[in-house]
């Protein structure tokens, strides 16, 4: 499970609007050069996140790309979605059935139980998580990352699970 090089350009496209003054747009040219992306993959990009409505285009001499509204009213969650970026996706099993059509275990499938968790969990991290708040250095989001986590519950002292087979 990974997300793709699509999520991470994205994001990093979105950063480069938000670490900018609000009254400055910035020039696909100027994203590309920053980001170090190529200027084709750079449009599509920004094509994307316009289309998606967290990015707005002004054509014209002093045009370029900005934030469609403020960068903490907009979550990973929500650009995650845009960019098509989840971990898991119940059509996974699916196309993952192996030899025959459908999966041995889609009536009874216990790593999809664990995967659908995951995913669970993902998403409310992500939706806790504003493009504002990755405007910060590495040591500043793992910090608030940890903290998000702690307050969430999930990282809690593993608790000894009871096996399955012996409830």
């Amino acid at each position: 499970m990974h997300f793709s090089a699509q999520e991470e350009y994205g994001l990093r496209c979105l950063l480069r609007l938000a670490s900018q003054s609000s009254d400055r747009s910035a020039t696909l040219q100027q994203i590309s050069s920053a980001e170090g992306i190529s200027l084709p993959y750079a449009a599509k990009m920004m094509r994307i996140l316009r289309e998606g409505g967290v990015v707005i285009s002004v054509r014209g001499q002093s045009g370029g790309y900005s934030l469609s509204r403020s960068a903490s009213d907009i979550t990973v969650a929500e650009v995650m979605k845009i960019l098509g970026g989840r971990l898991f996706e119940q059509e996974f099993c699916d196309e993952h059935a192996g030899k025959e059509d459908t999966c041995t275990h889609s009536v009874d499938c216990s790593i999809r139980s664990l995967w659908r968790s995951m995913q669970s969990v993902v998403d409310r991290l992500l939706a806790r998580t504003t493009i504002q708040d990755l405007v910060s250095t590495e040591e500043q989001m793992d910090s608030f990352v940890e903290d998000l986590v702690v307050l969430t519950g999930y990282l809690n002292e593993p608790r000894k699970a009871v096996h399955p087979s012996s409830r």
